[in-house]
């Protein structure tokens, strides 16, 4: 699991900002929402923009370096942030597996090109390459022979090592290939109109298509009939794609052509909760823009039951997250001068689960 993520330089963060996943409080409820001392479920809440979407453009700039899945290049653009002296965005992350910790950090000047990137292994480097001085370090078993000089910086040295190498059996090289497919897996998403994501697969695919070969269309109807939303569903295949389309008394319509802006978001919503079987970390930038309150909540608590072994972070406007019914002090989390702390972190008070954290919030006890 992601247990800390810093960034500098990188779009509106000028400055290092940190985001500490390890400062698991000793709450007595809704201890689901953490595993292995860690925060697992959380939501990070802030004014517009304090930088919510571009953090998770930020943590999952990793996509970009290691994997071959989808990225979204021009969503980071400009990339460096423009009041820096020196042009050079700084990326840090820290991941437990089990007692295990794994460290990976790199520099850039541009979205593809590498300044310098190190991977350590408790708490020793294992791969390190310096991209204007060609400075190496490999000492994962199995690739001692393997050519180390790069011709270009648009190569991860990891990426490149991973590639390019039958690594032995052994702690270091598990912890290497656990560590990947922990990036390989994540998945962040825009619950908005449209199906904009990063990371964990290739090309975009019609949710209909989708709902339907996977038959999942009925668990579609039953997901959004259980949401309040009333509608009698029916395939039909359309110049070889499938689409869906809403039955009435007297006749039927294309669903998306009637959907409401929330049911869209929804139907997207369901598509990745029935195409992400494998996902390690989802970041949900702004999932319940146009979801009704009561709704939202519903959401969160429909991925968090659907995805008890992913560790999902939300972002959202909507304070009545804040409740203890849903979160826990210590699991949501407030971006505000350029920093980001969770709620238990932000006040001297001994935060209970009685404590009404919306009502607080928005009578500034958690303002620095």
């Amino acid at each position: 699991m992601l247990a800390k993520f810093s960034v500098q330089g990188f779009k509106n963060f000028k400055d290092k900002i940190t985001l500490d996943l390890t400062q698991k409080k000793n709450y007595e409820f809704n201890d689901n929402l953490t595993k292995n001392n860690l925060i697992k479920n959380g939501v990070i809440f802030g004014k517009n923009s304090s930088g919510k979407s571009n953090l998770g453009l930020a943590i999952f700039d990793i996509v970009n370096n290691l994997t071959d899945k989808e990225k979204t290049i021009l969503d980071v653009i400009p990339y460096i942030n423009l009041d820096l002296k020196t042009p050079l965005a700084k990326f840090y992350y820290q991941f437990y597996f089990d007692c295990d910790v794994v460290e990976y950090s790199y520099s850039k000047s541009e979205p593809d090109i590498l300044s310098e990137e190190e991977l350590i292994i408790n708490n020793e480097t294992v791969l390190y390459y310096n991209y204007a001085t060609r400075e190496c370090i490999c000492r994962l078993e199995g690739a001692e022979n393997v050519n180390t000089t790069l011709d270009t910086a648009r190569l991860s040295f990891v990426k490149y090592i991973s590639s390019n190498t039958v690594l032995s059996d052994s702690r270091n090289n598990r912890l290497f290939k656990r560590f990947l497919s922990f990036v390989d897996n994540m998945l962040m998403f825009y619950a908005l109109r449209q199906n904009r994501y990063f990371g964990y697969m290739q090309g975009d695919q019609p949710l209909s298509d989708v709902i339907v070969k996977k038959e999942k269309l009925a668990d579609f109807e039953a997901f959004l009939n259980r949401l309040e939303i009333d509608c009698r569903l029916k395939a039909r295949e359309v110049d070889g794609k499938f689409e869906i389309y809403n039955t009435f008394a007297n006749g039927e319509s294309n669903f998306f052509r009637t959907a409401s802006t929330g049911t869209e978001a929804l139907a997207l919503f369901f598509y990745w909760l029935i195409n992400s079987d494998n996902t390690t970390f989802i970041y949900m930038d702004e999932f319940d823009a146009y979801y009704h309150f009561e709704l939202s909540e519903e959401v969160v608590k429909e991925i968090i039951k659907q995805k008890p072994d992913a560790q999902i972070l939300f972002t959202s406007h909507n304070t009545n997250l804040m409740t203890n019914e849903l979160f826990r002090p210590d699991c949501l989390f407030i971006m505000q001068n350029n920093g980001i702390k969770s709620m238990s972190d932000l006040t001297q008070k001994e935060l209970r689960q009685a404590h009404n954290l919306q009502k607080m919030y928005k009578a500034g006890a958690f303002n620095e």
